[in-house]
């Protein structure tokens, strides 16, 4: 089943307006959550200063405790509570962001995108050894940013798999390509109009980003239900995809 850009920005903005505050606060719980990782990091790097070889792998350790471990459950939080949100925007509750099951599935996931990217990095590396830095950034930067874009169109939602059908990594992947195949023109023209969205937002004093930044959350979730095949049918659903 497809979906039109229009139709689910829609539903984001009208999902949000029936409850505004709320997901504004999940919002901002998710944005203090991601500071604290941010001043663990810190803290990190004080303890452990990367000048000192003794304690390279130690901080490396705890970078990833903290990097992958609590960032994956933020990140699953956030996942939960958008589908939550999604299907029952009534009912959700801010206790929806905390959502641990199935960790290790999600973790999984979270380090097989992170050696994509960091495979990514070092194919960029050879490229400005092979040809030089000047040709290899102008072949390597415009070369990564495809390769970066269709990798993202085409695994965008196996973090929702994860989440809402408690498969594995490989399998969330296989299931965000299949659903995703012949929609990532479509797909790419939704994140193109949310990241405007997002940019107006962040221009309007940084405040907007607090009504935007929830839009976009809860239009990417309904983009996942549509292309699913296991949006909920309702009224509001009904009018919005004859749009």
């Amino acid at each position: 089943m497809g979906f039109s850009i229009g139709s689910t920005v829609r539903f984001g903005w009208d999902t949000f307006k029936k409850r505004p505050w709320l997901f504004i606060g999940a919002f901002l719980l998710f944005v203090i959550a991601q500071g604290l990782l941010d001043v663990l990091s810190s803290a990190n790097e004080a303890l452990f200063p990367i000048s000192d070889e003794d304690f390279l792998i130690a901080d490396a350790l705890v970078d990833f405790a903290i990097h992958f471990g609590l960032g994956a459950l933020i990140s699953m939080g956030l996942t939960a509570f958008n589908l939550a949100a999604h299907d029952n925007p009534g009912t959700v509750k801010l206790f929806a962001l905390w959502h641990p099951h199935p960790y290790w599935k999600f973790l999984g996931l979270s380090v097989l995108f992170s050696i994509v990217i960091l495979a990514g990095v070092l194919l960029g590396f050879v490229l400005v050894d092979r040809f030089g830095l000047e040709n290899g950034l102008a072949i390597g930067i415009p070369l990564l940013f495809v390769l970066g874009a269709i990798f993202w169109l085409t695994f965008m939602f196996a973090g929702f798999f994860v989440i809402d059908r408690e498969v594995g990594p490989i399998e969330a992947m296989k299931e965000s390509y299949r659903i995703t195949r012949g929609h990532r023109w479509s797909l790419l023209g939704l994140l193109l109009v949310l990241l405007l969205i997002n940019l107006l937002g962040a221009l309007a004093l940084i405040v907007g980003l607090l009504v935007s930044a929830p839009v976009l959350l809860l239009a990417f979730a309904h983009a996942y239900r549509v292309l699913a095949g296991s949006a909920e049918t309702r009224p509001a659903d009904a009018a919005l995809a004859a749009v």
